[in-house]
């Protein structure tokens, strides 16, 4: 017994003395394993509240009091959570006629990116034609370009076709596979479409199967994550897209969301002055928590096919 400590802590003592050379080894491992677990999720968590902190300040703060807002001391949990803000940016932004808009429009061009779409890029991916090549580079540069160079062009075109004031140019260029982004949703595809076997395709041509009837039977049903990815992705950029709309639609009865989001925006600068007050920050961030909750949703619900399909579509090569 070691001189001066109790009987058990002097005996544990004595014990860890006498463990062979391996336990200690193992004890390193364990320890060090652990403690790269334990780095690795204080990593996570801080990234996690670098992208989390927006939202979570966006939904503390719709939730406040004017009285809150000026009080320094609730800087996070509301004592007295009211919905004032939601009820009036709802009232303004003529909350559910701006949904049934932009989850039309959005949902339309979804559909008619993610299938003419995945029609080109498997031509670009599979099938051999003159000026293949030449065709993708100047697909990669439209990537490239601004939107705001080709805003004249296009708007003289829409204005010949009579599309002005209506929801066409947000819907037709979609099945012309020029939704917005599109280049980067063609290449998604065509990487997919670059990776399938091409023993696929030589059996079918036995069986007699021309181009179509693979692509719809064979590539089309193989393709299910980037459908998923592509139609997420067209879903959530269409939803935001504030150009075109604001290019052709001139009837603030068929504004979207995110232009009624921006008018909304207008009509509290003018009534507190040049900027927007910590009196009306409440109501701004209902407002965008309104904005933002649809597509919010449909990524919940589709999140864990989402993440599954990120990884066999090609975006993590």
């Amino acid at each position: 017994m070691i001189q001066g400590l109790p009987g058990s802590i002097a005996s544990r003592l004595a014990h860890w003395r006498a463990r062979p050379l391996g336990s200690w080894e193992h004890t390193w491992r364990v320890f060090r394993r652990r403690l790269g677990t334990l780095l690795r999720w204080i990593i996570l968590l801080d990234f996690a509240y670098i992208f989390l902190f927006p939202v979570i300040f966006m939904i503390t703060t719709s939730i406040k009091t004017v009285h809150e807002l000026n009080n320094p001391a609730v800087n996070w949990i509301s004592r007295t959570p009211t919905n004032e803000g939601y009820l009036l940016a709802m009232e303004v932004l003529q909350y559910f006629d701006g949904v049934r808009v932009s989850l039309g429009t959005s949902i339309v061009a979804a559909v008619g990116q993610t299938l003419i779409g995945a029609m080109v890029a498997y031509g670009f991916a599979r099938i051999r034609f003159p000026g293949r090549d030449f065709l993708f580079a100047l697909l990669l540069f439209t990537i490239v370009v601004p939107p705001q160079t080709t805003m004249v062009p296009q708007f003289m075109l829409y204005t010949d076709l009579k599309w002005t004031n209506t929801y066409l140019p947000l819907m037709v260029p979609p099945f012309l596979s020029y939704g917005v982004r599109g280049g980067i949703l063609l290449i998604v595809f065509r990487q997919f479409f670059r990776g399938l076997p091409y023993e696929l395709e030589d059996a079918a041509h036995v069986d007699g199967a021309g181009p179509f009837r693979i692509f719809w039977q064979i590539m089309l049903p193989l393709a299910k994550p980037a459908i998923l990815v592509v139609m997420l992705f067209s879903l959530v950029w269409t939803w935001n897209d504030n150009f075109t709309p604001w290019l052709v639609l001139r009837d603030n009865t068929l504004y979207t969301l995110t232009q009624r989001m921006e008018i909304f925006n207008s009509l509290l600068n003018n009534f507190s002055g040049s900027t927007y007050t910590r009196l009306e920050e409440n109501t701004f961030m209902a407002a965008v928590t309104l904005t933002v909750l649809p597509v919010l949703l449909i990524y919940l619900f589709a999140q864990r096919y989402f993440t599954q399909s990120i990884d066999r579509t090609g975006l993590v090569e």
